[in-house]
This record gives structure tokens, C-alpha cells and sequence, in this order.
């Protein structure tokens, strides 16, 4: 049977402390991983908390960010419309599909942590065995889900996301709404990070797969297909 993969965006387009300073979907953490499902003939829906456009973070879409993958996306007019009419995960029922995978940018900050609809998916795919992974800021998304026995999902276990040193290395520490790393690390997440800011670095914890940051995606993605075709055995 064919595997069906959420993967989750953001549709904040800027910083509240400073209105002017744009934000949105680091766009490789999306092409990496969309390539790499599509590749093993996933079916895939893109979707967002309230659904319709999400924004690119300009920063993503300039060099050295911007790879081959990302300018292959922004020059396909279908590709470039499915950010355009995301599914809001209100529509979205968790029992259809194997694994749901949260992007980053600097955007889900906003919305990620604090969406019911987005926590409701991540706990039902959990508690039943769906593959949950993050890559970036992605793991925002995790750090207010509770269980269903009032616990957080993170409490526990071993991860990986954005550190604050790398905030502070891209100068956004400023402008960020808190510090997820210190927050996911006082619900009780086994939270760790690669020697080296901005290197790939994926933490696989049962059916958890979390990636540092932008270099991490495709590893992140890879590690969710393991798990998926182990299952498939």
C-alpha cells in the first residue's frame, strides 16, 4: 500500500517584533524532503494551520541557502501553486496517512506551537505509531503537545532542532518570540545538537525523527522512509 505523508507549513509572513522584517518557509527543508518522498512514490498533501498561502522566507531563497532543488521549485508554476493552496489542518484526518513531516523557517515560530488542529494531528499520529518528524524550526510544532495522559510528547525523549546558537550565529536572536531550545529542553526533551553549527544532524527516537537544521532535511526525510519501509516488511 502506497505511504501518505503530511508535511506541514507555515503562513506567517513576518516577525512580531519588527513587522517589517519578513519570514516564512525555509524552502529547502521542503524541496529536500518532497523530492526525496516523491522519489520513493509517496503520495504527499502540503498543509498549513490555517491552510491557503504560505510565504517564503527570503533569506532561504538567496545564496549560499538557495541549492539546485529550491530553484528547481521556484521555476515549476505547479509546484510554486501548491504553496499557494495548502490544506488547512483542520481538514486534515490523522488515520489517512503514515508520517507528517514539519518544515521550518523562522514563520512556524508563530503558529506551529500554539495550533490545535496541528497538535491534535501530531498526537493521534504518534500515539498510534505514525512516524512524527521535524526538521529546523520545525520542532516548535512539538513543544506544547500533550499525550493523551497529559504528558508532553517530548518529555523523554531524544531530539534535535534549531539551536540558539545558531539563532544567534544568523542574528535573528533579536527578533525570535522565545527560545525553543531552552523550552523544549524544560519540558523534558533529551534535547542535542551537532558540534558544529549548520551541519547535518538527525536524532531518531522510535517513531520521532527530528533534524538540526536546513542541512538536515534530506537526512531527516531519509530516516522517515526507513522507518516507513521497516514497517512495510
Amino acid at each position: 500500500m502506497t505511504k501518505r505523508i503530511l508535511l506541514v507549513v507555515t503562513n506567517v509572513d513576518h516577525y512580531d517584533a519588527d513587522p517589517s522584517e519578513p519570514t516564512g518557509l525555509w524552502l529547502s527543508e521542503l524541496t529536500h524532503a518532497y523530492d526525496h518522498f516523491a522519489e520513493q512514490g509517496f503520495e504527499q498533501t502540503i498543509i498549513s494551520p490555517l491552510g491557503g498561502k504560505s510565504p517564503l522566507e527570503p533569506r532561504s531563497l538567496k545564496f549560499p541557502a538557495i541549492d539546485k532543488a529550491a530553484k528547481a521549485w521556484m521555476g515549476d508554476p505547479a509546484k510554486m501553486a501548491l504553496l499557494n493552496e495548502t490544506t488547512a489542518a483542520a481538514d486534515v484526518d490523522s488515520a489517512d496517512y503514515d508520517a507528517i513531516y514539519f518544515t521550518g523557517g523562522h514563520g512556524v515560530m508563530f503558529d506551529f506551537h500554539d495550533s490545535p488542529d496541528l497538535q491534535r494531528l501530531t498526537r493521534e499520529m504518534y500515539e498510534r505509531g505514525a512516524v512524527v518528524a521535524t526538521v529546523c524550526h520545525g520542532y516548535c510544532a512539538l513543544r506544547d503537545v500533550t499525550l493523551s495522559d497529559g504528558t508532553y510528547l517530548v518529555a523523554g525523549r531524544d531530539l534535535t532542532g534549531f539551536s540558539w546558537r545558531e539563532e544567534v550565529l544568523a542574528r535573528v536572536d533579536k527578533l525570535v518570540p522565545y527560545n525553543i531550545e531552552g523550552e523544549i529542553t524544560e519540558r523534558g526533551a533529551n534535547y542535542s545538537k551537532a558540534l558544529l553549527p549548520f551541519v547535518s544532524n538527525t536524532v531518531v527516537d522510535g517513531n520521532l525523527v527530528t533534524g538540526q537544521n536546513p542541512a538536515s532535511a534530506e537526512a531527516t526525510a531519509e530516516k522517515v522512509t526507513e522507518i516507513l519501509t521497516a514497517s512495510s516488511d
